[in-house]
């Protein structure tokens, strides 16, 4: 093979390996090998999953009962306890262009996205001004929108809302262990990750938009998505191409191809070809919660159905616990993983196939078609919060089933 030749290998698999149907289509050939009985870790039960969609329907009646569901995202978690923050933040911004203010929160969304791996159990934040403790996924989301509202990340003492280059470089430890209420006796799984995370995307911002480092913001893909749509659309797919391209070399160093850092993508035994399954799930999370700022700027994100469910662990988690997935060894209940061993990167592509069948035996009960209840607000409605109740019933810190060697930047 051609050195030529070579490259374009290497760039059509690193293509495919950013696209939705590259994390179906391999998560999909590992479902298959598990209902045959041929993966080493698990087998499912599909007569339990009925189980699964029973649980997230009752969820999804409970929490919308008109059935009124928003996508899934990252500004439903900014809003949690029923307190509206982002009006604050839309009343501190207004005056500003539609531009100006889809750029603002752009740069919220991909810190709090970012800053959003698993938090551990025993983490808690308490709201200043109100007093309230939030944990988990919510806990992270309110800490960082307070931390993005009061400058944190922003060079410009004039303009506490945004996030540059120059800001994020230099961001300490000590910095964001304060934003998130980090003590000895308040752990925060994986501070340093996300620590290198944020020195990661400062990084990457300067050298992308190198004209100035605080106007090096992520919301400059605003820019990018702009100019691909048509007609003031622009599909799904594109966003997190765009999302991935540039952003995906903030990941810390995994599988490569040609030197290039294919971030969450995870090699198996059992794939054919690169080896390669592709998850994207802080890519896809952020994809999808990139659609209400683009919305603003009045860019419509369309064919949301492209994009997979998300492969983490309140998702895998109901699977798990309503017996659809069998572990095949005790010890998979027992101890921890990394995200790159076998058992996790089957866990989390089983999940991925399963939501797909959740979601459309949740439809069917509903009497409700795919462009009404697309897989998005299934989620929403949904598989995460089914996860992280059953998760609480069965075990007093609501720990998952399967437990995550977690470094803050894969979940």
């Amino acid at each position: 093979m051609t050195s030529s030749a070579a490259g374009a290998s290497a760039s059509d698999a690193i293509a495919y390996l950013r696209t939705p149907e590259a994390i179906r289509e391999r998560c999909e050939h590992l479902f298959a090998l598990c209902q045959r009985g041929q993966l080493e870790s698990f087998t499912c039960d599909l007569a339990q999953l009925r189980r699964s969609v029973d649980l997230v329907l009752g969820v999804t009646r409970d929490r919308y009962p008109d059935l009124d569901i928003p996508l899934h995202s990252r500004w439903r978690h900014f809003n949690v306890g029923d307190r509206d923050r982002l009006a604050g933040l839309e009343r501190e911004l207004a005056g500003n262009d539609a531009i100006t203010i889809a750029k603002a929160e752009i740069d919220l969304v991909v810190t709090s996205v970012l800053l959003d791996a698993g938090a551990g159990a025993t983490w808690r934040y308490i709201e200043a001004d109100t007093g309230h403790m939030w944990s988990r996924s919510e806990g992270l989301a309110v800490a960082s929108f307070h931390a993005f509202c009061q400058g944190t990340f922003s060079g410009n003492p004039d303009y506490p809302w945004q996030a540059d280059a120059s800001t994020l470089s230099a961001l300490t430890a000590d910095e964001l262990a304060t934003g998130f209420q980090v003590t000895e006796n308040n752990p925060l799984v994986g501070l340093s990750g996300r620590l290198d995370l944020m020195h990661r995307l400062g990084a990457t911002l300067a050298q992308q938009w190198p004209q100035a480092e605080l106007t090096a913001r992520p919301g400059n893909i605003l820019d990018d998505l702009r100019d691909r749509a048509t007609a003031d659309t622009v599909t799904a797919a594109t966003v997190l191409a765009v999302v991935l391209q540039r952003f995906g070399s903030i990941w810390p160093g995994r599988a490569t191809i040609a030197g290039v850092n294919l971030g969450d993508v995870w090699p198996h035994p059992a794939l054919p070809n690169d080896g390669f399954v592709p998850f994207h799930k802080l890519s896809q999370w952020l994809t999808y919660s990139l659609v209400e700022p683009l919305a603003k700027a009045g860019i419509r994100v369309t064919d949301l159905d492209a994009l997979t469910g998300l492969a983490e662990y309140r998702n895998g988690g109901l699977f798990v616990d309503t017996g659809a997935l069998v572990p095949r060894r005790a010890d998979i209940l027992t101890q921890a993983f990394p995200p790159g061993d076998p058992v996790i990167v089957e866990w989390r592509s089983l999940t991925i196939a399963l939501l797909d069948r959740v979601a459309e035996q949740v439809r069917q009960r509903l009497q409700l078609t795919a462009a009404e209840l697309p897989l998005a607000k299934v989620l929403e409605g949904g598989t995460w919060h089914a996860g992280r109740q059953i998760a609480a019933t069965l075990r007093p810190t609501g720990v998952p089933p399967i437990q995550l060697e977690s470094d803050g930047t894969v979940f």
